[in-house]
């Protein structure tokens, strides 16, 4: 049976290209950066190196640049590394590591202020100005949410605290990779995670600008400045620099092949499907489709892609395992059997075209049979 992965936003697969620069340290002599022996100091100027290709894809200074585990921690830093006394603009679409974070922070005084998406799916520009007080801190937002994909206007938003002289942090997690990323003067943070770019599981950065100074997560070592103390994972950070060159080189092209793929993967199923409805009204990302598929359960129909050889998904791989409808969806004020009913498709760059044709006869059938029974 041939598989076909169509959940590119849950993780993506290594280019062999990352796993090759990754081989520099795997193959190599023990080393830790921080040693000051020759095997250190080799290990040390491939750190370095590496640091300035991060730097370059930011269009930032190497010391802004803090290597981490990935997303969750990158997002952690910057959000519990602020005072907690103060106030702070998101919505209730983001990703559990900011939503649960500043419920958290929450609980500890800090004061929020949630903005409503409704069914464009992100916030508009005017309604984070709006929601500016006196003692707001930071504006927090994911750049395209990862469940379906909706992009903010990061250029007006970033203005807008620029102008402010606001904190603005971006979850880029899900949008590197398949946008061009333009570094706006008004974020002040910026995370990544190689895995979702077909670089290495377990690494990620966190771009900070350098006027802005938080309290450590992380304490111990001298490492990433004393800002994300432990010893580097130099392999990691090696293949997460080998994917930004990657995307450096050839973003344009590669947002322009996975947009083909999502449109025609949309065509298909909006031709042979009735009564489908694609979540999310504002513009989205080139590789993410969250479809409901009206009159199914989402489970049911996910598990019967999954034996027949598509992987999708029901929403965050981060909270596929719960059996409520995403909370995504339904704060965008889709009811919960809509929300119920849909499904995540992402594509990828390692995707072809057969593979869509493929993967639109079969949902199509399955969907057809799930219906008939359900009749």
């Amino acid at each position: 049976m041939q598989r076909i992965y169509l959940d590119n936003n849950a993780t993506t697969a290594l280019d062999p290209r990352v796993f090759k620069a990754m081989l520099e340290d795997f193959s190599g002599p023990a080393a830790n950066p921080s040693s000051v022996h020759w095997f250190g100091q080799r290990a040390r100027n491939l750190l370095s190196n590496a640091r300035n290709q991060v730097a370059s894809f930011f269009s930032a200074k190497p010391d802004e640049i803090i290597f981490t585990s990935g997303g969750t921690e990158s997002l952690n830093i910057f959000l519990r590394g602020l005072p907690t006394k103060g106030h702070v603009i998101t919505t209730g679409i983001e990703h559990s590591a900011i939503f649960q974070t500043i419920q958290a922070l929450k609980s500890q005084g800090l004061e929020v202020t949630y903005v409503p998406v409704g069914l464009w799916g992100a916030p508009l520009p005017e309604q984070i100005e709006a929601a500016i007080q006196p003692n707001t801190k930071a504006i927090v937002l994911t750049a395209s949410n990862g469940e379906t994909g909706v992009m903010i206007d990061l250029e007006k938003i970033a203005s807008i605290a620029e102008k402010k002289g606001i904190s603005l942090l971006i979850d880029a997690v899900s949008y590197v990779g398949k946008e061009p990323l333009e570094m706006h003067p008004g974020i002040t943070a910026l995370a990544i995670s190689a895995h979702k770019f077909h670089g290495p599981k377990g690494i990620g950065a966190l771009y900070l600008r350098s006027n802005l100074k938080l309290t450590p997560l992380l304490t111990g070592g001298a490492q990433e400045g004393t800002r994300r103390s432990g010893t580097e994972n130099l392999a990691g950070i090696l293949g997460l620099a080998e994917a930004l060159k990657i995307l450096s080189e050839k973003q344009t092209q590669i947002t322009q092949s996975i947009l083909d793929l999502r449109m025609h993967l949309e065509k298909g199923l909006l031709t042979e499907v009735p009564d489908i409805a694609i979540n999310g009204e504002g513009p989205r990302v080139s590789n993410a489709s969250n479809i409901a598929f009206l009159g199914v359960d989402g489970e049911t129909l996910l598990m019967q892609l999954d034996m027949a050889g598509i992987a999708v998904s029901h929403g965050s791989a981060c909270s596929s395992g719960a059996l409520e409808p995403s909370r995504v969806l339904t704060t965008m004020g889709i009811d919960r059997k809509t929300a119920r009913s849909s499904l995540r498709l992402t594509v990828g760059r390692m995707n072809t075209r057969e593979e869509i044709d493929l993967a639109i006869d079969t949902i199509s059938k399955i969907v057809k049979k799930l219906r008939k029974i359900s009749a």
